[in-house]
C-alpha cells in the first residue's frame, strides 16, 4: 500500500513539473480539429447539432481556455486564446451557425460565445477578431420564425453585461461609424450639440493581442449642449441593419416567452445603466434606441381596446415590470376583458420610467422627450380632444393610469409640460388659455357629462400627487402670489391676524357673507352648531396657538347645522378618524417640497394692476362652482371635488394655506376662498331643510345606507341628502388637515 502511495505521488509530480500549456493548446487544436473533420468525414446532414460529438468538444474547448487563462501568473495572453484569435475560430463558429449546418448548430454557437464572454475575465470585445464575429452573430439574431430566442436573450444580455465592464467599446458593437468625425451642425442662436470622435486607428487596425496589453479605442469626446441650443432631430448614426444589438433586443421583448423577453427586458436596463456619460449620449445621439422605446409603448397602447370600460381602470393596482413574469402576475389575477392588454402597456411604461430613472441625464431625457412626442402629442392628445364621449372616458381613464406609474423626474418634467404647459404668470379672468388641452380638461371638470367631469377629476387628482412643483404652480399658485384676494387693511396692517391677534367672534367672521347673515339671525345659527374638543396634540404650542387652532378647527366643524349632521349617530364618524390620515399625507407633501424653496410665511399682499380684480384661476374657480352645487350633484361627483380640493388644502404653501383654510381673511370685493362658499352652501342648506320633514332621520338613515349598515332604498331628496353628508365630511376633513398644518404655522 505504501509503494502504491509513493508511485502515485511521483506520477502526480511528474505531471505538475511538465509545461502545462503545451498539452492544454494540443487538446485544444485537437478539439477543434475534432469539429472540422465532422464537416469532411460526416455525409448525414439531418442529424442534430446536439446528437454529434460537436456541444462536448466546444465545452472542452472552454474549459480549457478558463483553466488557462486561471493559471497565467502574467497579463499575457495564453497560447489556446492566441489560437483562437489568430485562426478565426469564432468567425468560422459564426459562419457554422449562420449555415445552421447540423441543424440546430446556431444553439451551440450562440451558448459557446455566452459562456466564453461571460466565464473568461479578460476583456474581449476591443479585438477585432472577436468583435466582428460578435457583431455577426448579433445580426442573427431576432430573426422571423426563430427557434432560439432562448440563447438569442441570453446572449445578448451577455454581451451588454460585458459593455457595462468595457463601455469604451460600445460604438464597435453597435457599429457606429468612425470614418469621419461624427458632428452636428451648430445653431445659429447659441451654442450647439456637438459629437466628436478623436483621430484613432480605425478598429481594423487594432491588436488581436495580447488581451489585457492592447490600447482600448478612443470613446467619443462630447460637447455638452449651451444654454439656446436648438432642437434637433438625432442622426442615426448606427449600423443601417435592424438586425443590431438594440433592434434585437426591443423585438426580444415582443416574445411570447416570458423568459425570453425579461432577459431582453433586462438586458436594455443593463445597457441604459452604463455609468458613462459618454455611453450615454452614444446611445442617446447615435443610436436609435429612445425611438424604439417610445414606438414599442406607443404599439402596445394601440391594443387596448376601444371596448374596455373605464370603470374597470379606476383604482388599477400598480404595474411593475419584473412582476409582470412572475408566477402569480397581475394578468392572470385580472379577469375582465382588456386586461392583459393593459397590463402589457403599464408593464412597458414603468419599464420605460424605470429606465429614464436610472439612466445619465442626457439619456433620461432623450427617452422622455421621445415618449412625449411620439406618445403623447402624436396619440393621446388627440384622444384627448375627440368629441366621443366613449373615447374621452376611456383616454383619460387610461392617462390617469399611465399619470399614476410615472416617477422619473425627466419623464415627469414632460408629462407636467404635456398636460399644463410652461405658463407661469397669473391668469386673467377675460384672458384665453394657450395651452389648449390645459384648458379643456379644466373645463371638463365642470362637463354636462358627470362621467366626463369624474374622470377627469380623477386625473387632476392623480396629477397633484406627483412630486413636481409646477403642477401646484401652474394650476393655483400662480395666481395666489399677489396675495390679492385680501382686502385693503386701513392703517396699513398686512392683514387681519397682525393687525388684531385676537381671533374675531364666530359670528363676526360669519358677518363678512351678508348671503348668510341676511338670511339668518344671528342666534339661530349659534344654535346650529357646538364647538368640539380637540384631540391630543404632540407638541403642546403656547396659549394663544392653541387657541388660534381650536378657533380654525372649529370654524369648519360648526358650518354644517346640527339638524345635518350624522356623525353623532354612527360609530367611529368623529372628526377625529380624519386626523391621521391628514398627518400622514402632510407629513408626505412636506417632505417632497422641500426641495422647492417654497415661502415659511406670508409674503406682504401686492396691489393688483389698476383695472384688474383677483382671480383665482381657471382651476380653482371650476372647483369651487363645482362645490357650489354639492347639494344637487351626484354623490360620487361630489366625493371626487372635494378630494381634490382636499389634495390642494394640505400642500405646505402658506398662501395656500389662507386661501383655503383661514376663515378670517377679509377677502377683496369680489374674490371668494372655500370658506366663503362653503358658508353659501350652508345657507343654501338650511332654507332647502325647512322644506323637508323628518330631514335628520331621513339623513342619519342614507348615512347607514352608505356604510352599508341598512339595505339600500330609494328616498326623496336622495341626492341631496347625499350631498349634506358628503358636506359634512368634508368640512371635517379641512378641519383636520387645519389642525395638523397650523401648530407648524404658529412656532
Amino acid at each position: 500500500m505504501d509503494m502504491f502511495s509513493k508511485l502515485t505521488n511521483l506520477f502526480q509530480q511528474a505531471l505538475e513539473t511538465r509545461e502545462p500549456s503545451i498539452n492544454l493548446l494540443e487538446s485544444f487544436v485537437d478539439h477543434w480539429k475534432g469539429i472540422t473533420n465532422y464537416y469532411i468525414e460526416t455525409t448525414d446532414e439531418t442529424t442534430p447539432a446536439k446528437q454529434t460529438d460537436i456541444p462536448w468538444r466546444l465545452k472542452q474547448m472552454l474549459d480549457i481556455l478558463v483553466y488557462e487563462e486561471e493559471q497565467q501568473e502574467t497579463e499575457e495572453t495564453g497560447p489556446c486564446m492566441e489560437y483562437l484569435l489568430q485562426h478565426k475560430l469564432l468567425e468560422t463558429l459564426c459562419t457554422l451557425g449562420k449555415a445552421q449546418y447540423p441543424p440546430g448548430m446556431s444553439q451551440q454557437v450562440l451558448a459557446f460565445f455566452s459562456k466564453l464572454l461571460i466565464q473568461v475575465q479578460q476583456p474581449m470585445l476591443h479585438i477585432i477578431n472577436v468583435y466582428r464575429p460578435v457583431q455577426k452573430l448579433i445580426r442573427l439574431c431576432a430573426l422571423p420564425g426563430s427557434q432560439t430566442e432562448k440563447e438569442e436573450a441570453q446572449f445578448l444580455f451577455v454581451i451588454c453585461s460585458r459593455l457595462k465592464q468595457d463601455p469604451y467599446v460600445l460604438n464597435y458593437i453597435l457599429e457606429i461609424k468612425r470614418d469621419e468625425p461624427i458632428k452636428k451642425s451648430r445653431s445659429t442662436s447659441g451654442d450647439g450639440v456637438g459629437i466628436q470622435s478623436a483621430e484613432s486607428p480605425s478598429p481594423e487596425k487594432e491588436p488581436s493581442s495580447p488581451l489585457r496589453g492592447c490600447t482600448a479605442p478612443d470613446t467619443l469626446q462630447c460637447e455638452q449642449p449651451g444654454p439656446s441650443s436648438a432642437p434637433e432631430q438625432p442622426q442615426n448614426l448606427a449600423c443601417p441593419s435592424s438586425n443590431n444589438l438594440i433592434h434585437a433586443l426591443i423585438h426580444l421583448t415582443k416574445s411570447q416567452k416570458s423568459r425570453v423577453a425579461l432577459k431582453a427586458q433586462e438586458g436594455l436596463s443593463v445597457l441604459v445603466n452604463i455609468p458613462k456619460e459618454e455611453t450615454a449620449l452614444c446611445l442617446a445621439e447615435s443610436t436609435s434606441l429612445c425611438q424604439l422605446l417610445a414606438g414599442r409603448l406607443c404599439e402596445l397602447y394601440s391594443l387596448v381596446p376601444s371596448s374596455l370600460d373605464p370603470m374597470d381602470l379606476y383604482g388599477f393596482p400598480q404595474v411593475h415590470w419584473r412582476d409582470r413574469f412572475s408566477q402569480g402576475c397581475l394578468e392572470k389575477t385580472l379577469t375582465f376583458p382588456g386586461s392583459e392588454d393593459i397590463v402589457a402597456f403599464l408593464g412597458w411604461l414603468d419599464f420605460c420610467d424605470n429606465l429614464a430613472e436610472e439612466a445619465q441625464k442626457v439619456l433620461s431625457v432623450k427617452l422622455a422627450e421621445a415618449i412625449h412626442h411620439q406618445w403623447l402629442t402624436a396619440v393621446v392628445q388627440p384622444q384627448l380632444l375627440q368629441i366621443s364621449e366613449a373615447g374621452i372616458l376611456l383616454s383619460t381613464a387610461l392617462l390617469s393610469c399611465a399619470v399614476r406609474h410615472i416617477a422619473a423626474p425627466a419623464l415627469l418634467d414632460q408629462l407636467v409640460l404635456f398636460l399644463l404647459g410652461r405658463q407661469s404668470e397669473s391668469e386673467l379672468r377675460s384672458g384665453t388659455d394657450s395651452h389648449t388641452l390645459r384648458h379643456q380638461l379644466i373645463e371638463r371638470c365642470d362637463h354636462i357629462s358627470d362621467e366626463i367631469s369624474m374622470s377627469t377629476l380623477r386625473l387632476f387628482e392623480e396629477l397633484l400627487q406627483k412630486p413636481h412643483e409646477h403642477i401646484a404652480f401652474n394650476l393655483v399658485l400662480r395666481n395666489l402670489e399677489q396675495r390679492g384676494y385680501m382686502a385693503a387693511v386701513p392703517g396699513g396692517a398686512e392683514d387681519r391676524h397682525t393687525a388684531d391677534p385676537e381671533p374675531p367672534e364666530e359670528s363676526e367672521a360669519l358677518e363678512e357673507d351678508p348671503f348668510f347673515t341676511d338670511m339668518y339671525p344671528e342666534e339661530e345659527f349659534h344654535s346650529s352648531g357646538q364647538l368640539l374638543s380637540l384631540p391630543p396634540r404632540q407638541v403642546e404650542p403656547r396659549a394663544t396657538g392653541q387657541e388660534r387652532v381650536a378657533d380654525v378647527v372649529n370654524s369648519f366643524l360648526c358650518l354644517v347645522p346640527q339638524e345635518a349632521k350624522t356623525s353623532q349617530h354612527v360609530h367611529g364618524a368623529g372628526y377625529d378618524t380624519y386626523v391621521h390620515d391628514a398627518h400622514e399625507l402632510f407629513k408626505e407633501c412636506t417632505a417632497f417640497s422641500l426641495q422647492w424653496g417654497w415661502p415659511a410665511s406670508l409674503k406682504p399682499p401686492e396691489p393688483l394692476p389698476a383695472g384688474l380684480d383677483f382671480y383665482e384661476g381657471h382651476f380653482l374657480k371650476v372647483l369651487f362652482d363645482r362645490l357650489a352645487g354639492i347639494l344637487e350633484q351626484p354623490y360620487e361627483l361630489n366625493l371626487q371635488v372635494t378630494s381634490v380640493l382636499s389634495r390642494l388644502a394640505v400642500l405646505p404653501h402658506p398662501h395656500l394655506h389662507e386661501y383655503l383654510l383661514d376663515p378670517y381673511i377679509s377677502l377683496a370685493p369680489g374674490s371668494r376662498s372655500l370658506f366663503s362658499v362653503l358658508i353659501r352652501v350652508i345657507g343654501d342648506l338650511m332654507q332647502r331643510i325647512q322644506h323637508i320633514p323628518n330631514f335628520t332621520e331621513r339623513l342619519v338613515h342614507v348615512r347607514k345606507q352608505l356604510m352599508a349598515l341598512e339595505p339600500e332604498m330609494v328616498t326623496d331628496h336622495m341626492t341631496l341628502l347625499k350631498g349634506v353628508i358628503v358636506l359634512e365630511e368634508f368640512c371635517k376633513e379641512l378641519a383636520a388637515i387645519a389642525f395638523v398644518k397650523l401648530p407648524l404655522e404658529e412656532h
